[in-house]
């Protein structure tokens, strides 16, 4: 047995029994802060360049950010670079507040206040590493030591500050992190976060942002949750923060740590699209807004152009969004399964009968067209496909409406196509194989001709007569009928020449397109010698389309025999 995992410490829950945060639900969004051209672009194995920080600035805008971490201006040249260029250019928004990430070191926090320079609205977050562990391994100092580095950095901006709004109309506000946050003791954290508040000068009024971020995902969800929670409960100073998270992925929880840190008091989010991110990321801020709007919240982030956001995010950051990635994939509202086909065809037919005013389609959480997509690929067929999913894709993509008793028939017919095929067929394929089987079937009958037309059958009823004639081989015959109606009339009419062992069971009909051109169609249901038959017809006169279809069911029952 590989016993490599005995090196590993578990970690530690904390003991707080007074917690709240399990009681407690989601109903408004925070204030969101998207750190993708910051933390996301420095996991890049090709960072963007100036020109695709500068689409993707405006793509933050145009979705609704009102706060975006734009770098790390004292880190590099580039970093410097997309500041300035925002600035100098005029392209951050008056409601837009952009927010610059450094170090509690001196040099570098001059250097950063010489990039703002000239912007209106800034946020100067800066930070030092406080877990048990960097102390040790790392800094080698006590807790004493990284207050004192945080505190210095604090003393240090506030005189920027006072310096540079002496001379211009700059708005900065601050934010502090604790790197390593939840890697530290939580009365330290706490100790820590008071002392940054008290030497910044925050008041009710002018609160100081406090970042608890998860650098590291070392727990279960609950636990961060914990942290945020006892650290909103103990500091001394909590009406003069907000409280923010920035969670990392390195456990595949970051989403469930937001939503449960939200829940636990948190005021704010940082994160990114899709969570690109180091290592394996950043908590998903599309994928939590989402999860907000599918609870009826307003995210207050303007996803609707799904499509056309993911393909930018993909061509700036060369990263591919995962086909079932959240919301966002390819395939994440695409049912191959056959019960799932089932049940959202169901489903989107029960909306449509109903008019409910809320969302009620089994596997879809959202509906697709709320992010502008479109119900095409919401089913595709493949050999798991059932008879459901190739009634949805006739109805979605050619607008043919299937009775229920004829889906088992069709579908038996296209999973066969599959099964031959062996990979997913298309849409297109699909209504070929209809065609085939239902719209091109023209022998051994043919309807050559017809008339219809009605007589006074006395006391108030009605007579409908049929005559025509039908090719069947070589030959050309004429028929004739009577009935109480033109598909009565029509089978009467096949019964004189000798097409009497079928029996009508069944039809259903609408209109297949609108307007001028408009067509039919007709679905049909015999039954011969105990057998059911399915045939279709479609035509600009319903009443021929209805005679169309018997004589495609029974040209398919003899054409099989």
């Amino acid at each position: 047995m590989n016993l490599g995992y005995k090196k590993y410490k578990p970690f530690q829950p904390i003991s707080f029994p007074e917690r709240t945060w399990p009681e407690k639900t989601i109903t408004k969004a925070p204030v969101w802060c998207s750190v993708d051209l910051r933390d996301g672009n420095q996991a890049l194995v090709n960072p963007m360049n100036l020109e695709q920080k500068l689409e993707f600035f405006q793509m933050l805008c145009d979705i609704g950010f009102k706060e975006i971490e734009v770098g790390f201006p004292s880190a590099s040249e580039t970093e410097y670079e997309i500041l300035r260029a925002l600035i100098d250019q005029n392209r951050i928004p008056e409601d837009v507040t952009i927010q610059v990430l450094v170090q509690a070191r001196e040099h570098l926090i001059r250097k950063t206040f010489e990039a703002i320079d000239g912007a209106k609205n800034v946020i100067v977050h800066f930070y030092n590493s406080t877990s048990t562990l960097q102390r040790k391994v790392v800094f080698n100092t006590d807790m004493q030591g990284v207050i004192d580095i945080a505190v210095e950095g604090a003393k240090l901006i506030r005189q920027l500050t006072e310096e540079i709004t002496a001379n211009s109309d700059i708005n900065i506000r601050y934010e502090y992190s604790p790197e390593s946050f939840s890697g530290t003791e939580m009365e330290n954290a706490v100790l820590i976060c008071d002392r940054v508040l008290e030497e910044l000068g925050a008041t009710r009024s002018n609160p100081v942002i406090i970042n608890l971020p998860n650098t590291v995902e070392m727990s279960t969800p609950n636990t961060y949750a914990d942290q945020i929670e006892y650290c909103c409960k103990n500091m001394r100073h909590r009406d003069s923060a907000i409280i923010s998270l920035h969670p990392h992925n390195d456990r595949g929880t970051a989403t469930a740590a937001t939503e449960l840190g939200i829940m636990a008091g948190a005021d704010r989010v940082e994160g990114t699209l899709f969570g690109n991110g180091e290592r394996t990321g950043n908590s998903d801020i599309m994928n939590l807004a989402m999860n907000m709007y599918s609870q009826g919240v307003d995210p207050e982030l303007d996803f609707s152009s799904m499509n056309q956001i993911r393909e930018l995010c993909e061509r700036c950051t060369q990263l591919k969004v995962h086909p079932r990635h959240p919301y966002a994939g390819e395939l994440v509202f695409t049912a191959f399964s056959g019960s799932h086909q089932d049940a959202i065809n169901k489903g989107v037919n029960y909306m449509q009968r109903e008019k409910s005013p809320y969302w009620e389609v089994p596997y879809l959480p959202i509906d697709p067209a709320d992010l502008g997509r479109q119900y095409e690929p919401i089913i595709r067929i493949n050999s798991q496909s059932g008879k459901g999913g190739a009634a949805f894709v006739m109805h979605q993509s050619f607008g043919y409406v299937l009775p229920k008793a004829m889906h088992p028939e069709f579908g038996k017919l296209v999973k066969k196509a599959c099964d031959q095929a062996g990979r997913e067929i298309s849409p297109q394929e699909v209504f070929a194989i209809f065609q085939r089987e239902y719209l091109d079937v023209k022998t051994p009958y043919e309807l050559l001709s017809y008339k219809i037309f009605e007589e006074d059958g006395g006391q108030g009823q009605v007579i409908v007569d049929f005559e025509g004639s039908i090719r069947h081989g070589e030959e050309t015959r004429a028929v004739s009928g009577k009935g109480n109606g033109p598909i009565d009339a029509f089978f009467n009419a096949l019964h004189n020449i000798g097409l009497d062992h079928y029996d009508f069971v069944s039809y259903s009909e609408h209109a297949i397109s609108t307007g001028a051109n408009s067509k039919a169609v007709s679905y049909i249901q015999l039954e011969h010698q105990g057998e059911t038959l399915f045939g279709v017809g479609v035509d600009s006169n319903i009443s021929i389309a209805s005679i169309k279809g018997i004589l495609c069911a029974i040209n398919r029952n003899l054409s099989a025999k």
